[in-house]
């Protein structure tokens, strides 16, 4: 009998489940926090928050001291959600980038990774988004903090941008994905948490269909760790469009995997962010596009789909496009029947919770 698949341990699920006293536990000094970017942003256990800091070749945790369960029933919606913050920050909504956006499973409490300004100077702020609308500023001038460093980072300053392009917690682990400068460059590191010293990534290679070659140089664009037929594995979607299963076990310091394609979603698109879910009793993933909208993927029975090993454009596991939701740039599930979107256009973006389609 096949396992069901099934999400094992996403950060929200153990950040729920951890003790209470788990950042306590943990060494973390109070002191300044010297962000020189905040980019990818993760949940961990007992509301730590985890900040991928490409610039600095660095992830952060944070203690943001938010542990108190929220009510149940809780929605969020914010109109003009970047126009507020340019008006905090004391700069126009054109001067202001959201770099990603991620629930606290506990609070429900949002947090958002913020560039103020575009250029090389731009400032990195981590603001709260509280249940009922109200946004406060993340104070880095003297908070509970451990950073790691990454020995292995790109050096050119295109690829160093993409040094972190996605953090998950899973299992006692920071999962990271990126760029390195190894010759396999794009890389998936696993780093102990709380941190120690960080080892090399492993270097990911992957067939990509609508190319019609192997690719090592094109990082992941966003994630999910996933439970296949047993096998605890990655689920990363790359630029144009493949879905790649990648075991976790072979995720070791130095290592070359080749990552099996299941799935080709169509190009010219920048897959954005991934969640998994439960309705009805089936299986869910959905996938937020820079220009192929939102996708529905079942995410029953992976195992069944044979690896895409020729060039091919649209292929392996369906999806339907919810039509409904033209515009999302950042997705985060926010309960067990609700997601986050931060949706809208160059102009406005409002930051709301829908229903799970």
């Amino acid at each position: 009998m096949s396992f069901t698949n099934r999400c094992f341990r996403l950060a929200a699920a153990t950040a729920c489940a951890a003790a209470l006293t788990f950042a306590a536990a943990v060494n973390m000094p109070a002191g300044k926090v010297d962000l020189k970017s905040a980019g990818a942003l993760a949940m961990g256990p007992d509301g730590i928050l985890f900040v991928g800091d490409s610039v600095g070749a660095s992830v952060v945790a944070l203690d943001v001291d938010d542990r108190t369960p929220s009510k149940s029933g809780a929605t969020l919606e914010i109109k003009g959600v970047n126009e507020k913050i340019a008006a905090m920050l004391g700069t126009a909504a054109d001067q202001i980038l959201i770099q990603d956006v991620v629930v606290n499973p506990i609070s429900k409490n949002v947090y958002i990774a913020v560039s103020r300004g575009r250029g090389a100077d731009a400032i990195p702020v981590i603001l709260r988004a509280a249940p009922g609308g109200k946004l406060t500023e993340v104070s880095l001038a003297s908070i509970k903090h451990q950073s790691v460093s990454l020995t292995d980072r790109p050096e050119q300053d295109r690829a160093r941008m993409e040094t972190i392009t996605q953090l998950k917690y899973v299992d006692g682990k920071v999962l990271i994905a990126g760029l390195s400068n190894e010759e396999f460059s794009s890389s998936l590191r696993a780093i102990p948490f709380p941190f120690q010293a960080a080892a090399k990534g492993t270097g990911i290679e992957i067939w990509h269909g609508s190319h019609g070659r192997f690719e090592t140089q094109a990082p992941v664009r966003t994630f999910v760790p996933y439970e296949i037929n047993g096998e605890k594995s990655i689920l990363a979607a790359y630029t144009c469009t493949p879905l790649v299963r990648i075991p976790v076990s072979e995720l070791k310091p130095g290592n070359k995997v080749k990552g099996t394609t299941i799935a080709e979603l169509g190009n010219r698109n920048k897959p954005l962010d991934m969640i998994v879910y439960t309705k009805a009793g089936k299986h869910y993933i959905l996938m937020a596009n820079s220009s192929r909208g939102v996708m529905k993927l079942t995410a029953d029975n992976l195992e069944s789909y044979q690896p895409i090993t020729k060039q091919t454009e649209v292929a392996g596991v369906p999806y339907q496009t919810i039509e409904a939701w033209k515009g999302v740039q950042h997705l985060d599930r926010y309960d067990d029947s609700s997601a986050l979107l931060l949706i809208g256009d160059a102009g406005s973006l409002d930051l709301r919770t829908v229903p799970l389609p």
